[in-house]
């Protein structure tokens, strides 16, 4: 299990853990992000990471992409 933000830029990856108060989880929660679903790395750009997840793009930063594991 690693930290997304380390995750391979295309890889398909399973959120397997989400970290952080319950604010932040519930705000990833918010965004789609749910343990057990796919989420790819798309892009990094200037600290912070574009990521596909339910069929949406996202766009958080580096410390949120700390906060989900795969």
């Amino acid at each position: 299990m690693i930290p997304l933000v380390f995750a391979d830029q295309g890889s398909d990856n399973v959120i397997m853990k989400i970290g952080g108060s319950q604010e932040v989880r519930q705000h990833l929660f918010d965004l789609g992000f749910v343990i057990g679903e796919n989420v790819t790395v798309i892009n990094r750009i200037g600290g912070n990471v574009i990521v596909k997840v339910k069929e949406s793009r996202v766009a958080i930063s580096r410390e949120m992409a700390e906060k989900i594991y795969v």
